[in-house]
Formats: C-alpha cells, structure tokens, sequence
C-alpha cells in the first residue's frame, strides 16, 4: 500500500491490519515520518520529531506482534503529544521560550500509559504557549497551519494536536481542554475531539494551565479511534488525586449498537444564540439525523448556564496566575503578549471572586446533571462560528461582534466548569470548504453513550470521507 494511503487510515483499520500481520508497525511510523519533515516546513505541527526514537519503538512492537505478545489496538500505532505531556528525556516545551530546552525526568502517567499499550510515539506537538489561548497562534514557534485552509485559525490551545491529525502527520494524538482546546481545535479542524468526565483521566505530569478546569484527551480521526486511545487513558492514577475510583467500561462494546430510543436534549440558551447561519443549519441537520436513526429530541433549558462565562474566567485566571506567578515575577518578557496580559489579569481576582465562582460551578453543575436525569445526551454546537483568518481579531454574527476568543470558547468553557464530558465530531462545511463541529455532551462518567452517540451520527454523516485539501 502506498504510503499516503497508510497514513489515511484510522487507528481502527491500521491495528486490525498490524494484529492479522498484513502491516508492519514499521512501515506505518516510516510512511508518517517521512510525510512529516515537509509539511511541517510549512505548517508547524510537531516542535519535536523523535525518527529514531520512535523507528526502535515500532521495531519492537514488529517483534513483541511476531512473539504473539500483542497488547491491543494501540500497538504500533504512531501518535503524538501535545507539548505540555512531560516525557521523559525529551523536551518538553509547553509552546514557550520560558521551558524551551526543558527536559523533563518523569513521564506524564498519559504517556506512560500510551507506551504500555505500545503505541509508537512520534514526538511532540505545537500549541498556544502554555495552553492560554483558543485560537492556537503561537508567538514563538509559529502558529500550526488549518489543513482545511493555511490562513484561518487551528483552533487552540491543542493546535498543533488538531492540525496534524487532520493533516495525516499521526494517527491519534493527546490534547488538553481548560476551556474548549480539544473541541475548539477539533470543531476547526474537522476531526474528532473528546473532553472525558473530570477525573477519568490522569493529569500528572501534564504542566496546569488551570488545576480545577484541566482535562486531557484523544484527538482523532473517528469516534472508534477515540475510543481505542481512551481505554488506554482512562482509570485511577494515585499519582493523581483528582481521578475517580470508578470502574472503567469496555468503550468499543456498545459502539456499534442502534442508538434508537435514546433521549438527547437540545440546549437553546447560549448556545444557539448568535450562531453563524451556516453551523445552526449544519448542527440542525445532524441533529435531525440523529432523529431518523429513532433518537428522540427535546428542547430543554439551562437558565443559569449564561453564568459559566464570568465563573469560568475568574476561575482560570486566578489558578493560572497562581501557577505562572514565579515566572511572572523573574522572566515576564519572555511571554507573547497575549497571554502574559492574561496571566497578569490573575492577580486583580478577589479571593472573594473566586469563590463566588466556585459556588456558582456547582449550581450549574447541578443544573445541567438535572437536566441529564431525564435525558441521555445534550445537543450543541462545538463553536458558534467556523475558522476565523489567523489576523482577525473580532468577527460579526447576527450584529454582534466580540473577541474572536469569545466566540470560539462560548459553546465549550461551560462544560468545563461542570465537568461533563463532551465529544465534537465534524457534521459539515461550510461553502467555502471550513469544518462545522457537532457537541455532544454526557452524564459524568458516561463516555460510552457519548461515543454511541457520536459512532451513530458519523456513520450516516456525509462529512465522514472528506479530507482537507492540505492534508497530503
């Protein structure tokens, strides 16, 4: 098989053909790596390649298969990190000049469960400098190149994660989400992106941007594949007193069953307001999708949820500031502006604030699990407008015009704040060729009708064969 075809394959086709012995996990980590060097050029995905690194790490995962030690989906399958995943004796950069010739001495539990699962790592992805922004442009290293269209955002902070998905540089990568930067990058990009429960995933050794708000997961090209790399990710980790000790599913098991019968509620406060014409009429018709596979939809209503935006933003700024003030105080010009005036603006947040937030999470976490009492999922959008241009500032809709940040981060940063988790999986174009992300949201700890869900709509989507024009 050539090899850009190899490197068009989902994670689910590529390990059924590596465990019946018709792929060699080396031939699949050479086919990206040689893609990589030249479009990274260009496009700035990876700030770290690992080629020798990861051609030993493929070799013995040859060697293990042949040896019938075969560990599951994941081995010999090439992925990539997000560049705040510490990993052991490689750099890791956090996408800033402040750390960028740190190496760390531990792995982050998310890369040490990866590699237990034999998944090849290829190295290491650009992102929006310490994970503090949504747009994914990048001061110091560039900003990652939309495969869908070189002069429009990436969508961030997971950029880089987003974009070389999409682009065929990996097949899977990992990603964090403080407040929307694995769906926002995801919806952008055109791929899929999970935000598991608070607490399903480990977050030792993944650098904070804010501790509370922090989640890590899957970037990929299809539901089933983020399935695949969250079996490896998820469960208790005593390194990491956030996690729940809760049993986890067999995420594959229910993928594939009828969806009929089950309950989706679609939010209209918030997150219909003000809405691109092309993503309501993209959103609408997935979900009128889900209707004829004999899902049943309902409007329901969050009255409180306008309050997650305030919440949110105190509650980010005043744990970032926390962690960030000792390089604030010793080496702040070694910052991109933006994000060294959003750290800065950390230290005006009133203790006060910030626990008036606190209590206002609850309250809407309360809301929205009440609401999930009655039915299975909630119906969104993942971002209200398709990929801005790299250089704008301020976009339209409806009249309205606010702060591209604003617009991209307003269907996702609530659900942060409550924890739930949510998948985007792409349901259209707009007629310029730009990504419309569909957000599913879930009970806690209830991936797997997320994942149902989402498998549901995909494989009746007509978006689900579309690849961006720069993807190679």
């Amino acid at each position: 098989m050539p090899a850009n075809e190899l490197t068009r394959l989902s994670i689910a086709e590529a390990g059924e053909r590596i465990r019946r012995r018709t792929l060699s996990p080396v031939e699949l980590t050479r086919a990206y790596l040689d893609k990589i060097p030249a479009r990274n050029a260009d496009g700035r995905y990876y700030l770290t390649v690992l080629r020798d690194e990861a051609l030993t790490a493929a070799k013995t995962a040859e060697q293990e298969i042949g040896n019938g030690a075969y560990r599951g989906s994941l081995h010999g399958i090439p992925v990539a990190l997000k560049d705040l995943v510490m990993t052991r004796g490689i750099r890791t950069t956090c996408g800033s000049r402040i750390l960028k010739d740190w190496i760390p001495e531990t792995d982050a539990t998310v890369a040490a469960r990866l590699a237990a699962a034999g998944a090849v790592l290829l190295g290491k992805l650009n992102m929006h400098e310490f994970a503090y922004g949504p747009t994914g442009v990048n001061p110091h290293y560039g900003t990652p190149a939309n495969p869908w269209g070189s002069d429009r955002m990436p969508g961030g902070s997971s950029s880089g994660s987003g974009a070389a998905v999409a682009a065929g540089l990996c097949a899977g990568a990992l990603g964090t989400d403080t407040g929307g930067s694995i769906r926002i990058p995801a919806s952008l990009c055109g791929i899929v992106g999970l935000k598991p429960t608070y607490g399903r995933v480990s977050r030792a050794g993944v650098v904070p941007l804010a501790w509370s708000l922090d989640h890590i997961g899957p970037m990929t090209r299809t539901v089933t594949d983020a399935a695949l790399m969250l079996q490896a990710l998820a469960g208790r980790d005593p390194a990491d007193p956030s996690t729940a000790a809760l049993p986890v599913p067999d995420y594959r098991r229910d993928l594939e069953r009828d969806p009929r019968g089950l309950r989706v509620g679609v939010v209209r406060d918030l997150f219909f307001e003000h809405l691109d014409p092309e993503v309501r009429t993209a959103v609408e018709a997935a979900a009128q999708a889900l209707a004829n596979l004999g899902v049943h939809l309902e409007d329901v209503r969050l009255p409180r949820i306008h309050h997650a935006g305030p919440a949110t933003f105190a509650i980010i700024t005043a744990e970032s500031m926390a962690y960030h003030e000792p390089y604030l105080k010793t080496r702040a010009s070694e910052y991109g502006a933006d994000v060294r005036a959003r750290l800065l603006t950390g230290q005006f947040v009133l203790a006060t604030q910030y626990l008036k937030a606190q209590r206002a999470r609850q309250v809407l976490r309360a809301e929205v699990d009440g609401v999930l009492r009655h039915v299975d999922a909630l119906l969104i959008p993942t971002t209200p407008i398709p990929a801005p241009r790299v250089d704008e500032r301020e976009v339209t809709v409806d009249g309205v015009t606010d702060d591209v940040r604003g617009w991209l981060t307003r269907c996702t940063r609530p659900i942060n704040l409550t924890g739930n988790p949510a998948l985007s999986v792409p349901c259209g174009l707009t007629t310029s060729g730009l990504p419309i992300g569909l957000q599913l949201v879930g009970r806690q700890f209830d991936e797997a009708t997320l994942l149902r869900l989402g498998r549901a709509y995909e494989a009746v989507s007509p978006f689900r064969d579309r690849r961006p024009p720069q993807a190679g």
